[in-house]
This record gives structure tokens, sequence and C-alpha cells, in this order.
């Protein structure tokens, strides 16, 4: 099952009809933002797990625990005292 052309055109002419042809350049950009932000986390969380997996193998540990250098608390608490 695949996508064809004829369905194709009916999205693009449904986001032509809801968003208007002068919106279209302004939400591709922000797309476009979207999915570079993504993939350059995803390259960062990877190449973070590959050194982990590096640092084990020179250590001859089965699991190091490799956790980010700064971590900032969810709930904004603090663990002092």
């Amino acid at each position: 099952m695949s996508i064809g052309f004829t369905e194709i055109l009916l999205i693009v002419l449904f986001v032509l009809l809801v968003f208007g042809a002068k919106r279209i350049p302004e939400l591709a950009r922000a797309l476009g933002r979207a999915a570079y932000e993504f993939r350059k986390a995803k390259e960062s969380l990877t190449s973070e797990s590959e050194e982990c997996a590096r640092a084990a193998a020179k250590a001859g540990e089965q699991k190091v625990p490799c956790e980010p250098e700064a971590q900032a608390s969810s709930r904004g608490e603090n663990k002092a005292g």
C-alpha cells in the first residue's frame, strides 16, 4: 500500500485550502527547522551512547552507567539536606 499521485494531489490541495498560499513557505521553513533540530538531537544522543560503549569496552566492564553531564531536576527540587 503506497501513496499515489492522486492522494498527494488531494493532500496538497487540502493544505492550500486550509492554510492559504501565503503561509505555506512559512510552514515549510518551520517544518525544516524542526526536522533539523530533531536530527541534530538524535545524532548527539547517538554519539554519547557510542562514547559510553567505547568507555565500557576500554574498562572491560559489561555496563558503565553513562549519564548526561548536567541534569536538571524536572520538579525543581533541591536534594541538599
